[in-house]
């Protein structure tokens, strides 16, 4: 078991397929320490350098909407009326304090996503 810090793509590759053989190894084996191990490495290295960017708020609300196979009219009451469900949801309109507080009840998303910014559409 050499284990070494990932500092380049060629490295970030033969960790993965080294991983890649070892992954069904048992818990607390020499193999399974190993793929701990490289698995804390592999990740550390992908979110320096495939960094992957929050949605924003409304499309962070359509993931969940789809998650829990939720349809924009059961929105309704929720964060208004239909129009200012179909609004939102089309950018046309900016999310409200109350609306927010809302969603993240109903929907369990995090209201320090629900507040980042958002274009809103023409």
């Amino acid at each position: 078991m050499k284990i070494a810090p990932i500092k380049n793509e060629t490295d970030y590759e033969k960790a993965l397929e080294r991983l890649e053989m070892i992954f069904d190894a048992a818990p607390n084996s020499i193999e399974g320490d190993e793929a701990e191990i490289l698995s804390m490495l592999i990740d550390n290295y992908e979110n320096q350098y495939f960094p992957i960017e929050a949605p924003d708020p409304i499309e962070a609300i359509k993931i969940r909407m789809k998650e829990m196979n939720i349809k924009q009219k059961d929105l309704v009451g929720i964060i208004g009326g239909k129009s200012s469900v179909s609004e939102i949801l089309n950018k046309k309109k900016r999310l409200t304090v109350d609306m927010i507080r809302e969603l993240e009840r109903v929907l369990n998303i995090s209201a320090s996503v629900l507040v980042g910014s958002y274009q809103l559409s023409k």
